[in-house]
C-alpha cells in the first residue's frame, strides 16, 4: 500500500475506540435522554469515520456507500428522536 503508513491508521483506530468508550460512558450515565441522544449519534458520526478510514485503508470504494448510508439514516433517526422529545412523546 502507498501513501500513509499503517501506523498512522493504528494510531486513528485506537483514538477511535477511546472516543467511543467515553460515548458508551455517557451513553449509559445520561443524566438526560438528550444527553443520551447526543452520545448515540456522536457514536454514529464514529461509525462513519471508522468505515471512512477502513475504506481508505483497505482501498475499496464500496464502503464509502456503507459510510453515506450510515450517516444519512444516523442524522434521520437523531431528528426523529429530537422531535419525540420535542413533543414529549417519551
Amino acid at each position: 500500500m502507498t501513501g500513509v503508513p499503517s501506523d498512522v491508521y493504528a494510531a486513528v483506530a485506537l483514538a477511535e475506540i477511546a472516543i467511543t468508550a467515553l460515548l458508551v460512558v455517557r451513553l449509559a450515565r445520561g443524566p438526560t435522554v438528550s444527553d443520551r441522544i447526543v452520545a448515540l449519534n456522536t457514536m454514529s458520526a464514529q461509525a462513519t469515520l471508522t468505515v471512512l478510514l477502513f475504506a481508505a485503508f483497505a482501498g475499496r470504494i464500496v464502503y464509502l456507500d456503507v459510510a453515506l448510508w450510515l450517516a444519512s439514516f444516523s442524522y434521520l433517526g437523531t431528528i426523529i428522536w429530537s422531535r419525540y422529545l420535542e413533543r414529549g412523546l417519551l
